[in-house]
């Protein structure tokens, strides 16, 4: 039985597209429930985060990022006195999400910023490799 294939630089690559691809979904999910409400504070939503892990490949020397997994955050949501509100409980409060918006523009941008310099390192290793073919 062969053992595992060693990884190349797509694969490396591939990994951390994948990774930065499940830290952009996060903070799109968490900004569309910015400013969602709920009737209690279990209820309301809570941004969720992507915990990445680093992977070691010993027969490549490369390291790798996966998602080890998507974690809720535990921020405390915001409570509001809005008795007119459909979803107030018995006191008359709502529970608004704890989403900082400009936070969440940020993590994406910075998410999208490292997807397109992966996606620039795989088109620079492809044109090396074609100009290497066309020297022999």
């Amino acid at each position: 039985m062969a053992g595992p294939v060693p990884l190349t630089l797509f694969g490396v690559a591939q990994r951390g597209m994948s990774a930065q691809l499940v830290r952009m979904n996060a903070a799109s999910s968490n900004l569309a429930n910015a400013g969602s409400v709920a009737s209690s504070e279990d209820a309301a939503y809570r941004p969720v985060r992507a915990v990445f892990a680093e992977d070691y490949d010993r027969a490549s020397g490369l390291s790798t990022v996966r998602v080890s997994s998507v974690t809720r955050e535990t921020a405390a949501p915001v409570k509001e006195h809005n008795p007119g509100h459909p979803l107030a409980d018995a006191n008359g409060d709502i529970w608004i999400a704890p989403v900082d918006e400009n936070a969440e523009m940020t993590e994406m941008l910075d998410a999208s910023r490292q997807y397109q310099n992966l996606v620039e390192a795989l088109s620079t290793a492809k044109q090396l490799m074609l100009d290497t073919m066309r020297m022999k």
